[in-house]
């Protein structure tokens, strides 16, 4: 555990007082919470809480337990690193009000190695058309094959889609959640939370156990604005969600880009306002990787060619495999386990497709390329 007590303190407040916060804006007839995560502990009693609740939020921070407090995450399953901690994500320290905690499915070392390298945030509506879903899922797809991390929130819809992307593309996803990290959200994703979690981790500010709540939702946004160097908008209504993920990266300098859609489709207002007012328009996954890296400056054949070895069936692959490493016929059909007859048309299944190529003696051997 990577954590301090006053940051395991600040966040089990923020958690106790998530209905007085929720209450707060309501009545501002407001969303975001830039103003108040920042305040301190006192001054953030005082800003919503009531006389009674505002004497029980102190009590409990008097009697906190850091022991306790750690016994709860780890009875969760979940990891912790604070702001003090060597592997917390520095990209965070750009926020107004980065969280003082972050709880993660994995272990704190994988978390800042999944937010080392390049990060990218996908965002979009939760009721997302076919188009849409299929833009985000291929946008995960690719960039992961790169060593992209993908960020989004699990929700419904685009996100759903980037996450599963990046999951087939066999790369890295942190799902960023306005609940606590040991609650799928929604039930209907649980499958997916299950994936994530074997694959990369899902993170969040509040405690374990926590339940999501409206103003929750704009808060985890800023996370994963602050964690993306790029955050990319697919498919969004003119008052969705993902514009507040969008305007905190702008906040932040960071970049912001959008998938154009149909201009008379109510869904693509936003992105398409987005585009309007000079957010980077995406056509495919190489113009995420032109603002990331620079026009020319990383390799779009090596990207094809894994997205075509990433084509073919198990039993192709294999046959490839061994034809790559200089096995023989015999020792080809052994690792794939086939017999002559299957041998023979998986290679010449290989060589229409362009994997394959004869040498001038008759033998296999690996073409440059389809």
């Amino acid at each position: 555990m990577s954590a301090c007590e006053p940051c395991l303190r600040r966040t089990r407040l923020i958690g106790f007082l998530a209905p007085q916060i929720g209450r707060l804006l309501v009545a501002r007839r407001h969303e975001r919470t830039r103003g108040l995560l920042s305040l301190s502990d006192a001054n953030l009693i005082e800003a919503v809480a009531g006389p009674d609740t505002a004497a029980r939020a102190r009590q409990m921070l008097e009697e906190f337990d850091v022991d306790r407090a750690l016994a709860d995450v780890q009875r969760a399953g979940l990891h912790v690193a604070c702001r003090h901690a060597a592997l917390y994500p520095k990209a965070l320290d750009d926020l107004d009000d980065p969280p003082a905690l972050l709880h993660s499915t994995a272990v704190v070392e994988r978390l800042g190695e999944l937010c080392s390298g390049p990060v990218v945030a996908i965002v979009g509506s939760r009721r997302a058309s076919a188009y849409g879903l299929e833009v985000a899922a291929d946008l995960g797809r690719a960039l992961a094959r790169t060593g992209v991390t993908v960020v989004s929130g699990l929700a419904l819809g685009i996100d759903a889609a980037a996450h599963r992307g990046a999951l087939e593309g066999g790369g890295r996803t942190i799902a960023v959640l306005g609940c606590g990290a040991d609650r799928p959200y929604p039930g209907t994703n649980r499958g997916l939370y299950r994936r994530i979690r074997e694959a990369g981790t899902v993170i969040a500010e509040l405690p374990p156990g926590q339940e999501a709540a409206r103003w929750t939702f704009p808060a985890r946004n800023r996370i994963m604005a602050g964690l993306a160097a790029v955050t990319v908008v697919v498919e969004a209504a003119e008052r969705s969600g993902s514009l507040i993920t969008a305007s905190f990266a702008s906040d932040l300098g960071r970049d912001v880009a959008a998938v154009p859609g149909r201009v008379t489709s109510r869904m693509a207002g936003g992105a398409n306002r987005l585009i309007q007012e000079g957010a980077a328009l995406i056509g495919g996954p190489e113009d995420v990787l032109d603002i990331l890296f620079g026009v020319g400056n990383w390799d779009p054949e090596a990207i094809r060619a894994r997205a075509r070895d990433e084509a073919l069936d198990p039993g192709l692959r294999r046959v490839l495999g061994a034809i790559e490493a200089g096995e023989g016929l015999d020792a080809a059909a052994s690792s794939a386990g086939l017999g002559g007859g299957e041998l023979r048309a998986a290679l010449g299944r290989l060589e229409l497709l362009g994997f394959l190529r004869r040498d001038g003696l008759g033998a296999y051997e690996r073409a440059a390329g389809p």
